[in-house]
């Protein structure tokens, strides 16, 4: 693959603002609607790479920022030569930039507190105190590796009203200035591979701070554009009513990532069809492992794409004694090697049992039908 980065539009839909994109990364090419698998300490939870790729999957979050800092060290990344051949993954790669983990430490003061210059929080282990700072943040991500890396921001919460987003959004603007200068020395990282940087439109659940964010991320003239907060792909409501907003002024080359959206099925083509590109989400994984599996069919209406189901929000609970002699696999039509090779029957008598071969059969489904949803969505924008 070429050493660079690029992406283009490659078709519209006739129907609503839903779009397909290609992106060429030193590490391969992702076409999109494109769902990230995450793997926030370096592995996608109870998956090998080799059962990620046969999900479909073109790309991942792989490795969190702060995680990687905590654990195994920078030092080690970089003598092992980078995240892609630590973790065993060839293909594209993109790593967040510890912002969301910061916000969310930040809650107890003893353990993280964030100030102008960016936060500093204790060493679970150790004790010791580490600065995270835009410029260490942007460091790091390029001995991680990753082909997309992400300005250091500071993760809107939805308590505290307007003057916590105001401070919020006034950070996140100063923390990418500095992310970008950071990056410009050397745009490549510690392997030589080229890298991408991202912004993170902030503003809470404000229209007017979203669409000040908006315009200074565009004027900073980045590679891709994400739209994060703590409401984005909590609240599937309000996150419409926010890309309502912005998505009308965004460009067209360029990619538009929802951070944290991928709680279910539907919320991938709810954010598709008003033009959003990729997304990330732990809950596919997450949701396996506590018994939680997807279940449905995806079908058109209204020239667009429903996920339709039988089972309560498109999901059943495997654990439920109503699957115990169950001989269907988890859902009709679906093809991967978990509903191709077991029943109901065998994940309940596995989850029941505690077994840990549960999970990985489990997050292999889970994971296969949100690429499933994306490549459907694929296949309707260019049918439309």
């Amino acid at each position: 693959m070429p050493n660079h980065y690029h992406s283009e539009l490659v078709k519209k839909s006739t129907t609503n603002p839903a779009r397909i994109m290609k992106m060429t990364t030193p590490h391969g090419e992702v076409t999109t609607p494109a769902f990230m698998p995450v793997g926030t300490r370096a592995v996608i939870n109870h998956l090998l790479p080799s059962d990620i790729a046969a999900t479909r999957s073109e790309i991942i979050l792989g490795g969190n920022t702060y995680h990687m800092l905590v654990s195994p060290g920078t030092e080690l990344i970089q003598k092992l030569g980078g995240m892609h051949k630590f973790m065993g993954w060839d293909k594209a790669m993109l790593t967040d930039s510890g912002g969301y983990q910061v916000f969310s430490l930040s809650k107890n003061g003893k353990i993280c507190v964030i100030d102008d210059h960016g936060a500093h929080f204790r060493h679970p282990i150790t004790g010791a105190v580490i600065h995270m700072t835009p410029e260490t943040s942007i460091q790091t991500q390029k001995i991680i590796g990753a082909d997309i890396i992400m300005a250091f921001d500071e993760c809107t919460p939805e308590e505290g009203g307007r003057e916590a987003a105001l401070s919020a959004l006034d950070r996140t603007h100063r923390w990418l200035m500095q992310s970008k200068a950071e990056h410009e020395k050397n745009p490549n990282s510690a392997y030589g591979f080229k890298q991408a940087l991202f912004g993170i439109i902030q503003g809470g659940s404000h229209r007017d701070l979203r669409e000040q964010s908006m315009e200074f991320i565009l004027n900073m003239d980045l590679d891709g554009i994400a739209i994060g907060g703590e409401v984005i792909g909590f609240n599937m409501e309000k996150t419409g009513e926010i890309l309502d907003w912005l998505v009308p002024h965004l460009p067209e080359e360029k990619i538009r990532y929802t951070m944290g959206v991928g709680l279910g099925p539907q919320d991938l083509i709810d954010v598709v069809a008003k033009g959003v590109d990729v997304f990330d989400c732990v809950a596919p994984t997450r949701n396996a492992r506590h018994g939680t599996l997807y279940c449905g069919k995806i079908t058109r209406k209204d020239g667009w794409l429903v996920f339709e189901s039988n089972e309560d929000r498109g999901r059943i609970l495997i654990k439920k004694a109503i699957y115990k002699d169950d001989n269907s696999p988890i859902m009709e039509g679906c093809g991967c090697y978990t509903c191709q090779n077991f029943s109901r029957a065998y994940l309940h008598f596995l989850y029941k049992g505690e077994m840990q071969a549960y999970c990985h059969l489990a997050c292999i489904h889970n994971v296969y039908v949100m690429q499933d949803v994306c490549i459907q969505m694929r296949e309707e924008i260019m049918r439309n």
